[in-house]
């Protein structure tokens, strides 16, 4: 390709591993995710590093475990020293863009107490990029343009999720096929798109580096006319759980922590009646339902982008990926969200398109070798011909787009989560820990995974045999063996992959020797 190529990086927030069509999800629809995936590469196990928002995009963004960015928490700041895909991609001359949100809470040293950026988690954007179209929580443009176009809402984005007043709901759906006050054509997803290909129509001829983050299919489950209406409730599958939420939370302190902190109205939901532990059957499967139409509409909008640049010219020079930052639970395991150990929540879509003709081999495929998110960042540099830093935890997978089979592949994926609540001291009181053991770190194969936590008791599955983490096999003797296999294989990967920015420099005679 002789021409400076184009990358799109595309995060839909909260979106599930399962939910493409093309991997056969008996609800979701996803046509343009699906005809990108046949021109491209479908990574089936592809894993995130963390969650929640924050930590989860800090970890895609900078290449590095939760252990070494530390920003564990919606909130926590990220420490400034941390270099990051849009940084090292103006080495290369690109001036990186985002439409959407990064999630980061900047580093406030050196900051005034009184600066608006130290006033919300969600403020600050990630070093490195410019931003066209910020949405934060506030959703601040999208809102105004809302109430310019006659919308009453004079709560600003607490309003504009509620449900459409005097609509009547049939007997046979829940309280989320009630849809938004507004259509389809003005909901957020819609609003940014139109924004991104306005930005898109005088950038035909340079190059560019867009980060494009669809919101949607995070919460709340409300979805506008007709996405509300794409799934009906009863042909949804209903899912897998103990039969009292007492029962499930017997399988682990910290499941029982989450169940209690979602059990109230409103806890997952804003502008809901429900309880969610506790809600019926057609109510939970509404829930679903309206998730997995939330998920059509994020394709639908996918297929305007893909369709622009292949009307502009610009589809067979740019490098498209298309990923998460999290998944959802679904109501598995009685938990909604992402905040638990369960693949549910870490389990992530990824599928890239590179146009090079080196990729042609590989179009269609899809890649059964485990996968993270910080793989992201050094495929991009990769991609583009940059250096990837030594500080950056994850591996290129541009051997997988030519159709190599990389040397030394991980044979694991690792993700972490920090569940303390710094203000209100929650997990520390019910579970009787301090902050700094609110923590679990997992190694996960094709067989086993293992979760660690620091002050609780560890949970051990077999996948093969209990793809759903019913069973916690952490206390049986016969796998007493496994238990330790896989402590030490957690404790060998917690020590090579520790921060290493300066580990292999030496100063001496001749000033400093460093070592790749």
């Amino acid at each position: 390709m002789s021409e400076k190529p184009n990358i799109l990086l595309i995060c839909a927030d909260q979106w599930r591993a399962d939910c493409i069509s093309a991997l056969g999800h008996p609800n979701v629809k996803t046509p343009n995710l699906d005809a990108l995936a046949r021109e491209g590469v479908l990574f089936r196990n592809h894993f995130g590093q963390c969650t929640p928002c924050g930590p989860s995009r800090t970890s895609l963004l900078t290449g590095l475990y939760l252990m070494n960015h530390r920003s564990g928490k919606n909130g926590t700041p990220l420490d400034a020293r941390h270099t990051n895909i849009a940084l090292e991609a103006r080495k290369a001359g690109y001036d990186p863009s985002l439409f959407g949100y990064t999630d980061n809470s900047v580093d406030p040293r050196g900051k005034h107490p009184n600066d608006p950026a130290l006033t919300a988690y969600d403020e600050g954007v990630l070093p490195g990029f410019r931003a066209p179209l910020h949405l934060p929580e506030d959703m601040g443009d999208w809102v105004a343009e809302l109430i310019k176009n006659g919308y009453d809402f004079p709560n600003g984005r607490d309003d504009v999720f509620r449900p459409k007043k005097g609509f009547e709901k049939p007997a046979d759906r829940g309280f989320r096929y009630i849809p938004t006050e507004f259509p389809a054509e003005e909901s957020e997803t819609a609003y940014l798109t139109d924004e991104f290909l306005k930005w898109l129509l005088v950038r035909e001829q340079k190059p560019w580096f867009a980060h494009f983050v669809f919101f949607r299919p995070h919460p709340p489950l409300i979805a506008p006319v007709p996405y509300n209406d794409a799934v009906h409730p009863a042909e949804v599958e209903f899912p897998h759980r103990a039969a009292t939420h007492e029962a499930e939370a017997a399988q682990h302190p910290m499941l029982a922590y989450e169940i209690s902190r979602l059990n109230r109205v409103g806890a997952y939901d804003e502008h809901t009646p429900l309880n969610i532990v506790t809600t019926d059957e057609l109510e939970i499967r509404q829930m679903r339902a309206t998730y997995y139409g939330l998920v059509n509409e994020v394709d639908f909008h996918l297929g305007r982008i893909v369709a622009h640049l292949k009307a502009t010219g610009q589809y067979d020079r740019t490098l498209i990926i298309v990923t998460s930052d999290h998944a959802e639970m679904l109501g598995e395991h009685f938990v909604w969200g992402k905040e638990i150990y369960f693949d549910q929540s870490f389990h992530l879509p990824l599928v890239i398109r590179d146009p090079r003709p080196a990729a042609d081999v590989t179009r269609g495929t899809q890649v059964e070798a485990l996968t993270q998110a910080i793989d992201i960042m050094p495929t991009v540099l990769d991609w583009i011909g940059l250096k990837v830093p030594r500080t950056c935890d994850g591996a290129s997978l541009m051997p997988f787009l030519r159709g190599e089979e990389p040397t030394d592949w991980r044979d694991a994926v690792y993700f972490e989560q920090d569940f303390r609540d710094v203000r209100l001291q929650r997990p520390e009181t019910m579970l009787g820990i301090n902050s700094d053991q609110c923590c679990y770190a997992v190694v996960r194969d094709k067989r086993f995974k293992y979760i660690h936590f620091a002050a609780l008791p560890p949970l051990l599955f077999d996948l093969e045999a209990d793809t759903h983490e019913t069973k916690n096999l952490a206390t049986d003797t016969a796998y007493a063996s496994v238990m330790l296999k896989y402590a030490q294989k957690m404790l060998n990967w917690r020590l090579t992959s520790a921060e290493r920015t300066m580990t292999n420099m030496h100063l001496g005679e001749g000033g400093v020797f460093s070592r790749e």
